[in-house]
C-alpha cells in the first residue's frame, strides 16, 4: 500500500530549484515550480544522469550529464514521447513536503 513519506521542508527549495531525495528506498529528483512540487526518478533514461542536479526552465529540467530534457509534471522526454520517468504525487503537509511512494 502506498504511503506519503517526509522528504524535504518547503523552505528547503525555491521556485526553479530542485535537489535529491530518497523515499521509501527509491532516489527520486523534487522540483519546486510556482510554489508546487513535482517529484519523479532520479536517473535520467539516457546513461542515469542524477535529474534532481539539473537545471529548470519552464517545467522542463536538463540533465547535468548530457543535456537530455523531461517534464517536470509528466516525465516525459521533450524530444520522444515514448520515453517518460515514474513521477510520483506529493503533497504539502503544513511545513513538510510529502511523496507517496
Amino acid at each position: 500500500m502506498a504511503e506519503f513519506v517526509k522528504v524535504a521542508k518547503k523552505g528547503d527549495l525555491k521556485d526553479g530549484e530542485g535537489k535529491v531525495v530518497e523515499a521509501g528506498g527509491k532516489e527520486l529528483a523534487l522540483f519546486r515550480q510556482n510554489g508546487q512540487f513535482f517529484a519523479f526518478d532520479n536517473a535520467c533514461l539516457h546513461a542515469g544522469g542524477p535529474l534532481g542536479e539539473g537545471a529548470l526552465e519552464d517545467v522542463f529540467v536538463t540533465c547535468p550529464w548530457h543535456g537530455w530534457k523531461y517534464n517536470i509534471k509528466n516525465g516525459q522526454n521533450d524530444l520522444d514521447e515514448t520515453l517518460k520517468l515514474k513521477t510520483y504525487k506529493t503533497k504539502v503537509h503544513g511545513e513538510d513536503v510529502m511523496i507517496e511512494v
